[in-house]
C-alpha cells in the first residue's frame, strides 16, 4: 500500500494562508529594499492575491512557488519603478549632511558619498538587470530560480548579472579612485 504524497504547507498556489505563512517574509525583505516598507507591504499584499487568481496558472513543472511569486511581485514593482528610481536618485543627491556630532566621522561620509554613488549606479541599470541583480543580492535567488521568476533563458540571467555587477564594481572603483 503506498501513501499518498502531500505537498509541503504553502506549496499549492491554491493554499493562500499557507502560501502566505511560508513566503511573506521574503517577499517583503526583497519588496522593502526596492521601493520602501509601506509600499512593500501593498506589493506583497497583491502578490498574493494575484498568485491566488493565477493559481492555475502555476506550472510545477518550471519549478518552485517562490520563484513564481518573485517572478509577480519583480512585475508589480516594475509598476513601482518611478518611486524606485526617484529614491534612487534621492539618495544619489542627498550629499553628507553634518547634523551634529554622531555625524561628523569621517568613515560615516564615507559611506553615504558610496551609497549616494551606489544608488545613482542602481537607478541607472536597465531595467532587465536591476531587477536581476536584486533578485540575486536581496532575495538570494539560484540563476534558475532568477530565470524562472523573471521568464528569461538562463544565458539572458547570468548575462544581466555579470553586466550590472561590472556596473556596480565599475562605480565603487572610480569613488574609491576619487579620494
Amino acid at each position: 500500500m503506498t501513501t499518498p504524497t502531500r505537498t509541503p504547507a504553502g506549496a499549492d498556489p491554491a493554499d493562500l494562508a499557507g502560501m502566505f505563512e511560508r513566503y511573506a517574509r521574503d517577499l517583503l525583505r526583497y519588496c522593502t529594499r526596492r521601493v520602501g516598507e509601506q509600499l512593500a507591504e501593498d506589493v506583497v499584499a497583491e502578490t498574493f492575491l494575484i498568485a491566488h487568481e493565477r493559481r492555475d496558472r502555476f506550472d510545477r513543472a518550471r519549478g518552485e512557488l517562490l520563484p513564481w511569486l518573485y517572478g509577480i511581485a519583480t512585475n508589480l514593482l516594475r509598476r513601482h519603478r518611478r518611486t524606485e528610481i526617484r529614491a534612487l536618485r534621492l539618495a544619489a543627491r542627498a550629499g553628507p549632511e553634518v547634523e551634529g556630532p554622531l555625524r561628523r566621522t569621517a568613515e560615516r561620509v564615507d559611506a553615504e558619498r558610496t551609497v549616494a554613488r551606489l544608488s545613482a549606479v542602481l537607478a541607472g541599470l536597465p531595467r532587465r538587470q536591476r531587477d536581476v541583480l536584486f533578485l540575486y543580492a536581496v532575495a538570494e535567488l539560484e540563476y534558475a530560480e532568477i530565470a524562472a521568476a523573471l521568464d528569461i533563458p538562463l544565458g539572458s540571467v547570468q548575462s544581466a548579472l555579470h553586466r550590472a555587477r561590472s556596473k556596480v564594481r565599475a562605480a565603487l572603483a572610480t569613488e574609491g579612485a576619487a579620494r
